[in-house]
Formats: C-alpha cells, structure tokens, sequence
C-alpha cells in the first residue's frame, strides 16, 4: 500500500491526498509535525534529505517527493494526466506556474498570517506577496476566461495543484472577490466525483 508522510494542513501535502481520493487508490497517511521537527529527524532525513512534507513511500526503500513530481506518478495512466504530448506539456506548465509564480507568494501569506505572531518581522514581506500573488490570480482569471479548467483536456492535476492554495488564499489576505472566474472554477473542483475538503 502507498503511504504518504504529510502535514494535513499543508496545501502541498493536501494536492497529494485529493488526487489519491480522487483516483479511489488505498493509501496510508502519515501525519508529520514540520514545525516541531519532525522533518529534520535522521530516519525522516534518510527518507527525504530535503526535510519536507509531502513524501511518497511507493514501496519499501522506494521514496519520491515534491507534491508536483507525486502528482504526475500517481496520475500516470488515468484521464487526468493526458497522454498526447501536446496536452501532457500544458499541464506541466501549469504546474511550474504553480510553483514558481503561486505557491512562492500565496501559500507564505497564508503560513505569515495564520501562523505567526502579529508582530513577526515577516509580516513585512505581505505587501510584496500580496502584490506578487495578485499577479499570478490575475494569469489565472485570464486563463480560465478561455476554458473551464486549466488544461485542455479538462480537469487534471493542473487543477489540484493550483486549487490546493487557491480555495485557501483568503487565509493569507487575499480577496477572490475580484476574481469570479476563479471563484467558479474552485465550485468546478470541488463538484468533481471524489472530492474531499482539506483538514485544517
């Protein structure tokens, strides 16, 4: 049985379990404290030497981690992970997108404004994310305004990557009033047969 060492509250440990409950797939999870050093142990460091949360343990001995690299194995084969090449390429698109111009911006607001104190030196970073943030909304109001779901082929692990820090951007001060667009595809998602809400 697949097992998965996470953090329920995390956004990228989140994407892994909505696509196992998605695929109907059995799976065993692990919950792992990051914040109180669970990650930096010697048996969870002889697992995942980058320290982080999520972690696949596909068999005995066999890891694999980044959410968006454990989203493209377990999609391999079903319908949401497109086989035709040109396809497959807008999904992994989407998923650089995610990690390089959404999470860096909307998924720190989220942790600087829920988890730490009002008076932590990082708050000083929110204008900057928040600006940041704003942008990659705005690629992704853009996007949906031409299709229902970020791929063309329809709903997939484009999706759920960018829907894990999405539904929960308020949490990090931003409005998604402005974005209706994006507001009817996070109803879109959670529609989807196997849905679950994430445990915070």
């Amino acid at each position: 049985m697949l097992t998965v060492y996470g953090m329920k509250s995390s956004g990228n440990c989140y994407k892994v379990q909505l696509l196992l409950e998605q695929l109907g797939r059995p799976y065993r999870w692990v919950e792992i404290d990051s914040a109180a050093g669970e990650t930096r142990t010697p048996q969870y460091l002889a697992m995942n030497p980058n320290g982080k949360v999520p972690l696949l343990e596909v068999e005995a001995g066999r890891y694999l981690a980044e959410s968006n690299a454990i989203l493209c194995y377990l999609a391999e084969g079903s319908p949401l992970l497109p086989q035709d090449t040109w396809q497959r390429a807008q999904v992994l698109q989407w998923l650089f997108f995610e990690q390089y111009s959404h999470e860096p911006y909307i998924a720190v607001a989220r942790f600087i404004c829920r988890w730490l104190p009002a008076d932590h030196p990082r708050r000083a970073d929110l204008p900057r994310l928040h600006e940041r943030g704003a942008q990659a909304l705005a690629v992704m109001e853009r996007q949906l305004a031409q299709q229902p779901f970020f791929a063309e082929s329809g709903y997939g692990i484009a999706d759920i990557a960018l829907f894990a820090y999405t539904h929960a951007a308020a949490d990090g001060g931003f409005d998604l009033s402005a974005y209706p667009r994006i507001n009817a595809w996070l109803d879109r998602v959670r529609a989807q047969p196997g849905f679950v809400a994430q445990q915070v």
